[in-house]
């Protein structure tokens, strides 16, 4: 099928309409340019610690020879990391792919049935977890594939003495490592250890072989894992340097990464994009706590910053954020959930850079739609399709429609997913026979190109830019004894762009709000847990008996618009 391409004659200076997809067979072999290339460069910062790409190199291949020679893992066996941003995330990530492993990146906040069913479904053989979350792992492993348990505190690889004080603090001074048992488990810096007397293995890898099962939610309310290959990803990697090349320079950059790494966002365009740029990503392990940020931010002459919404309007509103330098701002990159035009513009005022907004879905790994580097101001798009990318609006019937109608956002390129794990049926739903991506969202496309999102087709929620997807939140609650029927959708909230309300019927007339929200806290992940809790003696239905979430969504904005 050929479609229109408007957007090429709007690509800015020095970005190419199609990458070169043969540049490199996987993400190790781009890695050892990197290597090469920026060796006494400083890669990773945390917490005062600096490591630099020959040191990333070391240790990375030490802990890759710890999962083939003394574990004796082989290429394609899946390796779920548990872990915020520290240190120990880019080692054992580019451990894992060295090795030729299958990367499972895993929500640090996950509850024990979460954490189960992406184990489970992945079968994952190995975890590295940091100990403040290794008793949900400790209550759930027993029902998993999981042989292997490498467990680090945050501060192992600050050095001493620092590592020690840090640790100390963490688990005595703030209890904030419950117990847990977990026997046969490795420490981090022992793996190390273990690692450096083994060869680094050097599997053949292809763009086709598996990189990451990179789950997302889906409408079926189970988390699926989207196959991303070393195509994909490395695909992904060239079309965003395409893109932030002409204003990035190679070995100079310094990006803030306060995004968690394991969120397919902050994996592509900071990890890797400006890994290959031989920059410096400078590791935020706590963004919520935002004095302690910005005192962060004070350190380092950072160059460029990725962030959702909530994260930059989190920033806008705390004291001392105007006071920060700016002078080497040059890259502000906007996605996860779309940035409201409020933000955008104190963002630009503030520091004096456009806040770009991108657009893409974990299916694809994510980069789909970028604004160009020299736009002016916030515009209220997407952006254009990134090279080698085609974008198209499809009607209800599967068919394309004209620039300027709207319709469902289709999606090709070499950055689209393989499929989904295991699921035939949802990958058949979600990709054409011919490679187009469903994505779900409601979207134009202008004559210039330009994609603009109008709706979610999906009832999927977007809270702080991650997914929430009503009938996973629906299937736990109902869960409860107490509880004869449950909705949950989206209503707007000021501080994370959306947050999740529940309409719930009693079964028990004794079930009160308190108590719901406490089974909650068991079941759910925090972003995924209610707001707010309305109770009704009955749900709004069609005619077979499905429950009308857009209704129950209409209502609520109305009556929080109407004045009581």
């Amino acid at each position: 099928m050929s479609i229109e391409q408007p957007w090429l004659a709007r690509y800015p200076e020095g970005v190419p309409a199609e990458i070169d997809l043969n540049s490199y067979a996987s993400i190790p072999e781009m890695l050892e340019e990197t290597f090469r290339q920026f060796a006494d460069r400083p890669a990773y910062a945390n917490m005062g610690k600096v490591l630099n790409y020959r040191q990333l190199e070391q240790l990375s291949g030490q802990f890759a020879g710890y999962l083939t020679g003394q574990l004796n893992l082989v290429k394609g066996d899946r390796i779920a990391l548990m872990m915020p941003n520290v240190l120990q995330y880019p080692i054992a990530l580019l451990g894992a792919l060295r090795a030729g492993l299958v990367v499972v990146n895993t929500n640090p906040l996950y509850t024990g049935r979460e954490l189960q069913h992406q184990l489970k479904d992945a079968g994952a053989k190995a975890i590295v977890v940091v100990e403040n979350f290794a008793a949900t792992l400790a209550s759930v492993i027993g029902q998993t594939d999981v042989r292997h348990v490498v467990v680090t505190g945050i501060g192992d690889l600050l050095g001493f003495p620092k590592a020690q004080l840090v640790n100390f603090v963490l688990r005595k001074v703030k209890k904030m490592v419950p117990a847990f048992s977990l026997p046969g488990a490795v420490k981090f810096t022992d793996a190390l250890r273990l690692g450096a007397s083994q060869p680094v293995p050097r599997p053949s890898l292809s763009h086709e072989d598996l990189a990451f099962l990179q789950y997302t939610g889906g409408t079926t309310g189970v988390a699926k894992g989207a196959m991303l290959s070393h195509g994909n990803m490395v695909a992904n990697l060239l079309q965003t340097g395409a893109w932030v090349g002409p204003v990035a320079t190679p070995g100079q950059e310094i990006i803030i990464t306060a995004l968690p790494l394991y969120h397919i966002f902050s994996l592509t365009a900071n990890c890797f994009t400006f890994m290959r740029l031989g920059g410096l990503n400078y590791l935020i392990t706590n963004p919520r706590d935002m004095p302690g940020f910005i005192k962060e931010l004070k350190k380092v002459p950072f160059t460029a910053m990725t962030g959702v919404n909530t994260l930059f309007n989190g920033l806008l509103n705390t004291p001392g954020f105007d006071e920060l330098d700016f002078s080497h701002l040059k890259l502000t990159l906007g996605g996860g959930m779309a940035v409201q035009r409020s933000v955008a513009e104190r963002w630009k005022k503030a520091t004096g850079c456009t806040l770009l907004e991108a657009y893409g879905l974990t299916e694809t790994a994510p980069a789909a739609c970028i604004n160009a580097y020299d736009i002016k101001a916030y515009n209220g798009s997407i952006g254009l399709p990134i090279s080698s990318t085609q974008a198209a609006i499809w009607s209800e019937q599967n068919e394309p429609l004209p620039l300027g109608e709207v319709g469902e956002l289709m999606i090709k390129g070499p950055q689209v997913m393989q499929g989904y794990w295991q699921r035939p049926d949802e990958t058949a739903k979600t990709l054409s026979p011919d490679g187009w991506l469903h994505t779900g969202d409601v979207a134009r496309i202008d004559a210039d190109g330009l994609v603009y999102i109008v709706d979610r087709k999906k009832d999927m929620i977007l809270v702080s830019g991650f997914n929430v997807y009503p009938n996973e939140v629906e299937d736990a609650v109902m869960a409860h004894p107490g509880v004869a029927e449950v909705a949950a959708v989206g209503v707007p909230d000021e501080h994370s762009g959306e947050a999740v309300k529940l309409f719930v019927v009693k079964r028990d007339p004794k079930l009160t709000v308190e108590a719901l929200k406490a089974f909650c806290r068991d079941n759910l992940t925090g972003y995924k847990r209610p707001k707010t809790i309305e109770f009704r003696d009955s749900l709004p239905k069609s005619n077979v008996g499905k429950i009308l979430r857009r209704e129950l969504r209409d209502t609520s904005s109305t009556s929080s618009r109407t004045p009581h």
